[in-house]
């Protein structure tokens, strides 16, 4: 079966401090547009929803526009920024790093499905 849906017209939209991410659901396919604030990290502003100590979220990614820190739980630190594709399994903290805002792509079957929502 052929789906098609537009990121202009979301299927949900979840908002939290410093940010939001708007997600279309597609059979096998869950897209996020995530869209991160200057002084966005995860630790503050989607820890308390989650009930986590840091993201248990397997992310892959692509981002569009400005730049974030991850470090991962086991020490391993990258930065990502604009037209690098990654991928993050759980277990790990990020954060916008500069003034611009961060927006990325996330092409997953756990980060619009689970991301930033109250554990």
């Amino acid at each position: 079966m052929l789906e098609v849906k537009t990121v202009e017209k979301p299927d949900e939209r979840r908002d939290f401090p410093r940010g939001h991410l708007e997600a279309v659901h597609m059979t096998g396919l869950d897209f996020a547009v995530a869209t991160f604030e200057p002084g966005w990290r995860w630790s503050e502003s989607v820890k308390p929803l989650a009930g986590t100590d840091s993201c248990l979220v397997h992310h892959n990614g692509y981002v569009v526009q400005g730049r974030m820190h991850i470090r991962m739980d086991g020490g391993q630190e990258s930065e990502v920024g604009p037209g690098d594709v990654f991928v993050c399994p759980p277990g790990h903290d990020a954060w916008v790093v500069g003034d611009e805002q961060v927006i990325l792509y996330d092409f997953a079957g756990g980060m619009a499905e689970e991301y930033a929502k109250e554990g």
